[in-house]
């Protein structure tokens, strides 16, 4: 095993979590309502395409990392979950800029692409909004050495953080066309 890298404060890292968790969660729905009209110089859909790249690349991060723990490479495994985590910052940053920037864009398909379409996106923005303290709260168990907790946090949040990383780029997919 690792050797801590955080010391325990459980209290002080429960406030914390939860506090990034509801400004982020704030964040994201407040800046959802605005629409800013300014000429970027250029298209600005393509954070819409970054936002897939960086979900892409934290499913595939999160991919190795299982299989890094799962053959004791816990070094590895704590260097892929970080950068997961580092991209989906910058994955938040991206997807802030588009929704200010592009506003909302209505899916146009119909039949039953459409009904794969919403019941893919139904699932994916409630486990988008929630998975957040999870994340956090298993990459504190993790670090401060609760190896035991992280791994029983780590069984739900692994799989919810991959479905939502996973669906983010097939809404990407679907929406795409759609954009103007």
């Amino acid at each position: 095993m690792l050797i801590p890298t955080l010391k325990k404060n459980d209290k002080q890292a429960r406030l914390l979590i939860i506090l990034v968790s509801v400004i982020v969660f704030a964040a994201v729905v407040f800046l959802s309502r605005f629409t800013l009209e300014v000429d970027l110089g250029f298209d600005v859909h393509v954070f819409a395409l970054a936002n897939a790249g960086i979900n892409s690349l934290v499913t595939i991060l999160l991919i190795l990392a299982l299989w890094a723990v799962k053959g004791k490479n816990y070094e590895l495994h704590k260097k892929l979950m970080l950068g997961a985590m580092v991209l989906s910052v910058l994955f938040l940053v991206s997807y802030i800029a588009h929704h200010l920037f592009a506003g909302e864009t209505k899916y146009g398909g119909e039949g039953v692409l459409r009904n794969i379409y919403y019941f893919i996106l139904f699932t994916h923005i409630p486990l988008a909004a929630i998975i957040l303290p999870f994340i956090l709260f298993t990459a504190y168990r993790g670090l401060t050495g609760e190896y035991a907790n992280h791994k029983k946090l780590a069984r739900y949040t692994w799989p919810l953080w991959l479905y939502v990383s996973v669906t983010g780029v097939m809404v990407y997919l679907f929406i795409s066309p759609y954009y103007v």
